[in-house]
């Protein structure tokens, strides 16, 4: 049974955080610049107000520090200190160029990520909060951003302008760009019925699995986009799972399941889902010799004519690499249909409200997720039915 968690905020919650660890305590931010912070068993810990009332957009807790929180609230990341919720412990403002929308910290806690309004991602070093890299390709909001694990160096980014960019912190240039409206453009022309409209899918939520090798991209079309990035921090291949009737708001990999693939979804249709998307084609190619060998090539021949295509040029390759683009494409709808067809989600949660923010987590031992939507509480749904 959903349990509610309540009298934390007065305003809308917008993001949920959860700190490791099996004593491991919540952090919720809402609008107005509210946070608090639970127990595991709902209570609350603290409550604050961050100064200038403006929405806190995201927290993170350090997974190297449980005793540090980072919150984002307009262009500032304040820096408190979960157990004693009595004033900021450190400011960093202006670390986002405009209004912060996610925040990323790496394993180590040394780095991070900021994701705001002009599209640019700064990375910030920890502690101090000096910016050590200024990332700017999204040509629109950037909503969302996610370090791979055991890669430190690698993060990801995604934005309103239906991009989704890897980066190697060694360069302020995207190791590789998958813009989803032309994966989606190719995928609807196989399904699209007569007369039926798809939103543009714009990217709200990236998430990556525990290996680092798995993406997960919540999208306004209602799909979850899914990539695997191969050796060399290559883009091997994509596909999707049709995930909601309508937005995908979130999507997050669960690392305390049976493996790394269960992914958990949220949209604005008020439904919360959970995928097993352990046999996926992107996840796990067929007959593991070919099939993995020829998306390979397919990716790196569309970052190649993305490449090309900002440089105006006209060649044959360019002309092969569209065609093995779309080939590539058709692929990743295949892998879309195969998902929808063997197995929908193993578990469905008709939530009833729009979902701002979905949080795995383990509550004294027992999994779960943590969500927030347009009211002023948080609920819990247990996972023990699996």
């Amino acid at each position: 049974m959903a349990r509610q968690w309540c009298d934390g905020h007065s305003t809308s919650i917008l993001c949920v955080g959860a700190s490791p660890g099996p004593d491991g305590l919540l952090a919720s931010g809402s609008e107005g610049g509210e946070v608090t912070v639970w127990s595991q068993e709902g209570t609350i810990i603290g409550r604050l107000t961050l100064t200038g009332e403006e929405d806190s957009t995201s927290v993170a807790f350090s997974p190297a520090a449980p005793g540090l929180l980072y919150v984002s609230h307009g262009d500032t990341v304040s820096v408190l200190d979960p157990r004693n919720l009595k004033g900021t412990v450190e400011e960093f403002q202006g670390a986002g160029e405009e209004e912060i929308n996610a925040l990323a910290l790496n394993e180590t806690g040394s780095a991070l990520a900021v994701a705001d309004d002009s599209g640019a991602v700064r990375v910030l070093e920890l502690p101090g909060g000096k910016v050590c890299r200024t990332l700017r390709r999204h040509t629109n909001i950037c909503s969302s951003v996610a370090f791979r694990p055991h890669r430190p160096n690698n993060l990801l980014s995604a934005g309103l302008d239906m991009q989704v960019m890897l980066w190697g912190l060694q360069k302020t240039r995207p190791l590789w760009t998958l813009n989803l409206q032309d994966v989606s453009e190719e995928e609807d022309d196989h399904q699209q019925r007569p007369g039926q409209l798809f939103n543009p899918p714009l990217a709200h939520c990236v998430s990556v699995a525990s290996c680092g090798n798995i993406l997960g991209c919540a999208a306004e079309d209602g799909r979850v986009h899914l990539m695997r990035i191969g050796s060399g921090s290559k883009l091997e291949q994509q596909g999707a799972v049709k995930a909601h009737s309508q937005g995908a708001s979130q999507a997050h990999f669960v690392n305390f399941l049976s493996h790394p693939y269960w992914l958990a979804t949220g949209g604005n249709d008020g439904q919360v889902a959970l995928w097993d998307i352990s046999k996926h084609p992107v996840v796990t190619p067929e007959g593991k010799t070919g099939a993995t060998a020829a998306p390979r090539r397919k990716g790196k021949n569309k970052v190649k004519r993305k490449e090309q295509s900002q440089d105006k040029a006209k060649t044959p390759q360019k002309v092969e690499a569209e065609k093995e683009e779309a080939t590539a494409e058709e692929a990743a709808a295949g892998a879309e249909e195969v998902m929808e067809e063997k197995s929908g989600p193993k578990l469905s949660i008709s939530h009833g409200d729009k979902v701002n923010w979905l949080c795995p987590a383990v509550l004294k031992g027992e999994p779960s997720l943590v969500v927030a939507d347009q009211s002023f509480n948080l609920t819990v749904h247990p996972l023990s039915q699996l």
